[in-house]
């Protein structure tokens, strides 16, 4: 599923793209992903302009010219495309808009996902419960340290919980455990504080070099994009199980923790 660091790769290449742009057609293959009937979604965009794109967590907002919105969460396997054609069959995607160039924004793989027409207020209350962005500035070391405490648990399910921080799910808190040297197992309040200023130190590390790198999203944006995916390989735990550790040379684990995947080194990640 794409992470912080996928939507803001999204959200950092598709600005130049489609910002001032007007929205001239549009294409509803699948009802559920809008949430409302075509015709309405239709009507109600052709001739609006996208003024920016922003994202808070997961999901991209596209501002548009009357004061609505349009929240996009991709879910698993979801993916964009922008071009005058798309890699698949344009019945492939679940959302086509056509805009002022001539090119297209497809949405794929919304199954799960959604691109919903909300209004700023309905934005706001859809989000309401997200947490901090990690990487705002409010978010000093000693307010994450203070929202952590507050936690029980252990630490992987904290990290992942959109309403504790928004953007970080199974791949990236692995990644930011592993940087941190901490095992993503260990129960919140066994964290010593020096514990807790590595793994504040290591989100903002970890989650600023995935997104310079392009994420590990596999479907380029345009044709001529080669940025999105260039932090796949790039990965040092996660989806790794097996693989020798880089830094002690033991094999990466793979276990599952309340329903999730969690990959680690038990050499150099010990639990609390």
């Amino acid at each position: 599923m794409p992470e912080w660091p996928e939507m803001d790769t999204y959200r950092r290449l598709l600005s130049p793209l489609v910002c001032g742009q007007m929205i001239r057609e549009v294409v509803v293959n699948r009802e559920k992903t809008i949430g409302e009937p075509p015709e309405a979604f239709t009507d109600a965009l052709k001739g609006k302009r996208i003024l920016f794109v922003e994202r808070r967590g997961k999901h991209l907002l596209f501002h548009l010219d009357d004061g609505s919105r349009l929240l996009l969460h991709l879910m698993l396997g979801g993916w964009m495309f922008y071009g005058q054609h798309g890699p698949k069959s344009d019945d492939h995607y679940q959302v086509i808009l056509t805009l002022d160039d001539g090119n297209r924004l497809f949405f794929a793989g919304l199954r799960l996902g959604f691109l919903h027409r909300l209004s700023a207020k309905a934005v706001l209350e859809r989000l309401h419960d997200l947490g901090p962005d990690p990487m705002d500035p409010r978010l000093t070391e000693a307010a994450f340290a203070a929202r952590l405490k507050k936690r029980r648990g252990r630490l992987k399910p904290v990290l992942t919980d959109q309403k504790f921080l928004a953007g970080i799910g199974n791949c990236y808190s692995d990644e930011i455990c592993f940087d941190a040297m901490i095992h993503p197992a260990s129960p919140i309040s066994a964290l010593k504080e020096e514990q807790i200023s590595a793994l504040y130190a290591s989100m903002r590390k970890v989650l600023k070099q995935a997104a310079d790198g392009g994420g590990y999203m596999e479907h380029p944006l345009t044709a001529a994009d080669q940025t999105t995916g260039g932090f796949l390989d790039k990965l040092l735990v996660y989806d790794r199980g097996g693989e020798p550790c880089p830094r002690t040379g033991d094999d990466i684990v793979l276990e599952t923790l309340a329903g999730r995947k969690m990959f680690y080194c038990p050499a150099c990640q010990k639990e609390a």
